[in-house]
């Protein structure tokens, strides 16, 4: 089996909609961005992340910011890689209100942003790394992220980090398999009451 890796284009939008909402939801019947769009459709929900990858607002979901890879010409996985003091808080909010949410998003954020870390702004930070069922297993993720490695090195970076949700452990599995180690755990109340997860754990790999 040919992996091919690649930079993600605008056309990519539909793919990286689904990757980034399979990601957030991580196994839960919903995550932050069903939160945000309060959609009860998933069409609808998709519809607005869709959009999220295109803002002016350079967003972590921006589709710049992502790799997509590819078997025999078929999108099957994804990996966001962004910088925190570009792609800030302000820029989120700016990029969700550029698509048609209202001044009152900032309120939906409270539960992400409670249970935040101090993030280094000189750190790269992965996110939404995901693969399509049925190419679980194959290399798919550890042929992303050696790419995205080699590109933030060759960017002057020696470490990245990642958050993944306390109990989400398939996810904590790969990220370990793959080389990351915790370095700090968080625990939320108001995260648990929306999601039914204690919070969030901190990953890091150097390299």
């Amino acid at each position: 089996m040919s992996i091919k890796i690649r930079k993600a284009t605008v056309g990519d939008a539909p793919f990286l909609a689904q990757m980034i909402l399979q990601s957030s939801r991580a196994g839960k019947k919903e995550g932050i961005f069903d939160l945000i769009f309060n959609q009860k459709s998933d069409k609808e929900v998709l519809k607005n992340l869709e959009a999220l990858t295109q803002t002016n607002a350079k967003n972590q979901c921006h589709f710049n910011n992502f790799l997509v890879a590819e078997v025999d010409g078929k999108s099957v996985g994804t990996l966001c890689s962004y910088e925190p003091r570009i792609a800030t808080k302000q820029t989120f909010v700016d990029a969700l209100k550029e698509i048609g949410c209202g001044d009152d998003v900032s309120k939906s954020l409270e539960v992400i942003y409670e249970c935040e870390f101090d993030l280094n702004t000189r750190t790269l930070m992965f996110d939404f790394m995901e693969e399509l069922d049925g190419f679980i297993d194959v290399g798919i993720l550890k042929a992303l992220m050696q790419k995205s490695l080699l590109t933030a090195r060759l960017k002057g970076y020696r470490i990245a980090q990642s958050i993944v949700e306390i109990g989400s452990l398939e996810a904590l599995m790969y990220y370990k398999k793959l080389g990351f180690k915790e370095v700090a755990t968080k625990e939320c109340e108001l995260y648990r009451e929306k999601f039914g997860r204690a919070g969030l754990i901190l990953l890091a790999i150097e390299f």
